[in-house]
């Protein structure tokens, strides 16, 4: 998994490509926390993930906790295919559209 990191204004982005799995989801964790603790909104660009599977979505499940913790403005972006997958088969798209983290495209 690759994971990228852009600030603008106030909005950090993180990028991933690649796989979101119980092989990666610890190096994710590592990244996601600290900029979870900065002030302003984070975007999760999901567009580039080729591979998601429980461990994956349990790290977005932090993500929400987290930034709904500290009160961190957090969106799921750019959905690719694996992660359409992920969560329909988990039946959680309702749920992070609800929540309002979940956005279809950009």
């Amino acid at each position: 998994m690759n994971i990228r990191v852009a600030t603008t204004n106030g909005l950090c982005q993180l990028h991933i490509e690649g796989e979101m799995n119980i092989y990666t989801a610890a190096e994710f964790k590592a990244q996601l926390l600290p900029l979870l603790a900065e002030p302003g909104e984070l975007e999760i660009d999901l567009s580039l993930v080729s591979e998601m599977d429980g461990a994956g979505m349990q790290q977005l499940l932090l993500a929400k906790r987290e930034a709904t913790r500290v009160g961190t403005t957090l969106r799921l972006v750019g959905h690719s295919r694996a992660v359409l997958e992920v969560f329909d088969l988990c039946n959680l798209a309702a749920f992070w559209r609800s929540s309002g983290y979940f956005q279809l495209g950009r």
